[in-house]
């Protein structure tokens, strides 16, 4: 079997690293395995640095006319039994016109749950046999929008949890970001951008930091919302010290107990030093930073919005709150800094779980078994 694999997306973030735990393992079961890529992104380069066959070109978005003479190309030079779009930016559209002018099955690979425009979204799945959901969530939502139900099936996203073992030590983590050992460390790792909801873990820090003095926080991840966020922060540190929110804290002091670390390459070796990971998200398809997280056994609290309820069993590996509401996102949080065995109780099971249930070997073999089932003919 001949696969080629499009991805448009020019950074690691989590569907990246996705389509590289799915190339190993099509690789590993014998399956040929191609990439399509942005030139001089950075799955382009761990691809090739992990042997992969990789073809890259300046591909810029939906209407990028020659991405999509790129791919038909290279589609009409490789001969692929099936063609595989993991991402959105152009992918979505000129795969799946790709794949229907070489006659050959689609799959698109669908990651996040907010809607597509109505037009949109209904020419946008017509050239796929296959649409993956990384979550019944997401999965829901493109049922919503008029995606046959016999085109859509959901394979989870995966997991290696031996690579989120932590290799620092805690002493080695606190120094780096300035810590002290006596601090409670909360983060949330996520872009900078509106639907991850950093704007309402600030709203709740004051009275997390009023109930635990000893919290620290670490927004970790880049985007175009920091400069925003940091005023807010000020903000929000101002009104503590005036007592608007209730929280009567120093403007100073509060405003040094968070941290704008930046996107960190290196985070999976000392995401499992966190005493806790906060992920406030308005939106998600899945989560990977949750999952990374407990992996790592790190306890998480997290809003209940899109796929997060599936990545995260509530009362058994984390906390859920009900998306927007700053004061339970606050409640959750103090209630475990409060109690370490709990949070260690949390963090073994996530640990637990994340392996059993988020395994690469299991989204490998499903992939693996739907690109059988379309070359068998099984396409509606």
């Amino acid at each position: 079997m001949k696969t080629l694999h499009l991805e448009t997306g020019r950074h690691l973030y989590g569907g990246p690293r996705q389509v590289l735990l799915l190339l190993d393992g099509l690789k590993k079961r014998g399956i040929e395995a191609t990439l399509a890529c942005p030139t001089d992104s950075a799955i382009a380069a761990a691809a090739t640095a992990a042997g992969h066959d990789v073809i890259t070109h300046a591909i810029g978005g939906d209407l990028d006319v020659s991405a999509i003479s790129f791919l038909t190309r290279t589609v009409q030079r490789l001969k692929p039994d099936l063609l595989h779009a993991h991402s959105r930016r152009g992918a979505d559209f000129f795969g799946g016109l790709a794949a229907t002018i070489a006659r050959i099955p689609a799959v698109l690979t669908r990651r996040v749950d907010n809607p597509d425009t109505p037009v949109v979204g209904s020419l946008k799945y017509l050239a796929y046999d296959r649409v993956v959901a990384i979550s019944d969530a997401v999965r829901t939502q493109l049922e919503s929008q008029g995606v046959p139900a016999a085109k859509l099936r959901t394979i989870r996203s995966s997991i290696d949890a031996d690579a989120c073992q932590p290799t620092w030590t805690r002493e080695r983590f606190l120094t780096e970001f300035n810590l002290e050992p006596g601090n409670l460390v909360v983060a949330v790792v996520a872009q900078l951008i509106p639907r991850k909801g950093h704007a309402l873990l600030l709203e709740a820090w004051p009275l997390i930091h009023k109930r635990c003095p000893a919290a620290r926080l670490l927004i970790l991840g880049a985007g175009p919302l920091q400069a925003e966020l940091q005023a807010q922060l000020q903000d929000e540190a101002r009104h503590a010290h005036t007592g608007q929110n209730g929280a009567g804290q120093n403007p100073t002091g509060l405003a040094a107990t968070v941290t704008f670390a930046g996107f960190r390459p290196d985070l999976r070796d000392f995401l499992g030093r966190l005493d806790l990971l906060v992920h406030p998200a308005t939106r998600e398809g899945l989560g990977i930073g949750l999952l990374e997280a407990q992996a790592a056994g790190v306890p998480v609290v997290a809003c209940a919005a899109g796929g997060v309820p599936e990545a995260v069993a509530d009362g058994d590996t984390g906390l859920l709150v009900e998306p927007g509401n700053a004061a339970g996102l606050a409640e959750a949080v103090t209630l475990l800094l409060d109690d370490p065995a709990w949070r260690q109780k949390l963090g073994a099971a996530a640990a637990e779980r994340t392996r059993t249930h988020f395994s690469p070997d299991r989204m490998v073999e499903a992939y693996s078994d739907l690109y059988r089932d379309l070359l068998r003919g099984d396409r509606p």
